[in-house]
C-alpha cells in the first residue's frame, strides 16, 4: 500500500508530540503538515526536543485538505469550533483527540459530512472503526477503565462498580496550573473532580453497548500522581466467578486484540509506560473482584490509539509503527 498524506491540527501539546513520534516513523505515513498558530515556522524540533534529528518539519502557519487524514489535537470544545469553521474535503478522514464527539445524543452519533463519528475504542468496536470516516477518539482515564471492564459487562455481570485512578501530570496537559508545577507534583498526590469526572459519561456509554439490560453504576474517583506519565486504575465489583474463570472471560474476549493483554502476576505501570498496551490483572478475595488496569494516558490514552484507528481505518496492519518499547528502567 502506498504511503497516505497525514496533517494535524494543535501540534505542539503532549498529544501532538507523541502523535507526530508515532508518524513520522510509521512505515505507511507521509506527514504533510503540523498545524499550530503560535509556532508558525518554527522547527518542530524545537517544541518537541525529543525529536530533534528526527525531523526537518517546521509547524505550519496554513492547512489544506490534500490528505487523507486529519487529526484534531486541539483542546476540549476546539474540535467543533474548528470544524464549524473551516470546510474539510469529503474524502479526508478525521481522527479527533478530543472529546467533542465521543458522546451520543438521543442514541444517534455526532455527524459531520454525513459521516457519523464512531467511537474509537478498538477491543469495542474494531469492525465500525474499519469502515468509519470519523473517529472520537476516546479518553485516557475512559480506556483504562473501560478495558478492564468490558468483560464483565459483555457478560452482563456489572451492577456496582467503585474505580480509583491515579494519573500522570501530562494528564494535565502542556499548560501549566498550580498542580501541574514539579514544585507541587513532587512527593504529593490529590483526588480531584471525585464522583464527577468528564469521562464517565463515555464509560457508561461504552458498558451499556455490551449490557444494555440493568443499570451499571460506576463511582470513580481519580488521583494526581507524582508521576509524569501513565495511568494505574483499580476497579471493585461483586463477582461469583471463580479467578480461573474470569482468566478465562478475558482472555477470550482480548483475543484477536493485540495491544490488551491479561497478567497472571502482579501488573506495575512501567510494563506499559511509552507503548500502547493495556496490562490487567485480576484479583478476586471472596466474592469481590478488583481489576487493575495500566495504559500509557499519551499513547493508548490518546495518541497511540488514534494511530491504531487509523491503522484500522486505511487497512494497514493493527501494530504499525506501534511497536514501541516500555520504559521498563
Amino acid at each position: 500500500m502506498s504511503a497516505i498524506k497525514a496533517g494535524i491540527i494543535g501540534g505542539a501539546g503532549y498529544t501532538g508530540g507523541e502523535l507526530i513520534r508515532v508518524l513520522i516513523n510509521h512505515p505507511g505515513v507521509a506527514v504533510e503538515f503540523v498545524h499550530s498558530k503560535s509556532n508558525a515556522g518554527n522547527l518542530i524540533s524545537q517544541v518537541h526536543q525529543d525529536l530533534l534529528g528526527e525531523t526537518d518539519l517546521r509547524f505550519a502557519a496554513e492547512w489544506h485538505s490534500k490528505i487523507d487524514v486529519l487529526f484534531l489535537c486541539v483542546g476540549h470544545g476546539e474540535a467543533k469550533k474548528f470544524l464549524a469553521t473551516n470546510t474539510i474535503a469529503g474524502h479526508v478522514k478525521i481522527i479527533d483527540l478530543s472529546q467533542d464527539y465521543r458522546l451520543s445524543v438521543n442514541g444517534q452519533r455526532p455527524t459531520y459530512n454525513g459521516h457519523s463519528f464512531v467511537y474509537g475504542l478498538p477491543e469495542l468496536n474494531k469492525e465500525d472503526i474499519r469502515s468509519a470516516y470519523h473517529i472520537a477518539n476516546p479518553g485516557c482515564f475512559a480506556t483504562a477503565i473501560q478495558l478492564g471492564l468490558l468483560p464483565l459487562a459483555k457478560a452482563g455481570l456489572l451492577e456496582n462498580v467503585y474505580t480509583t485512578g491515579i494519573t500522570g501530570s501530562t494528564g494535565a496537559g502542556q499548560g501549566l496550573s498550580t498542580t501541574s508545577h514539579f514544585s507541587w507534583r513532587a512527593n504529593n498526590i490529590q483526588a480531584y473532580k471525585t464522583l464527577n469526572h468528564q469521562h464517565l459519561h463515555e464509560i457508561g456509554q461504552s458498558l451499556l453497548q455490551l449490557q444494555p439490560n440493568g443499570k451499571i453504576d460506576v463511582s470513580f474517583v481519580p488521583w494526581r500522581g507524582d508521576f509524569t506519565r501513565g495511568i494505574f486504575i483499580s476497579s471493585q465489583v461483586d463477582c461469583a466467578l471463580t479467578e480461573e474463570e474470569l482468566y478465562t472471560l478475558y482472555t477470550t474476549f482480548y483475543e484477536g486484540h493485540p495491544f490488551t493483554h491479561v497478567s497472571s502476576d502482579p501488573i506495575f505501570l512501567k510494563q506499559a509506560v511509552n507503548t500502547n498496551k493495556c496490562i490487567i490483572q485480576l484479583e478476586k478475595v471472596g466474592s469481590k473482584l478488583v481489576v487493575h488496569s495500566v495504559i500509557d494516558n499519551l499513547l493508548k490514552g490518546a495518541s497511540g490509539q488514534a494511530v491504531q484507528n487509523m491503522n484500522l481505518v486505511f487497512g494497514f496492519d493493527e501494530c504499525a509503527g506501534l511497536k514501541l518499547k516500555a520504559n521498563y528502567f
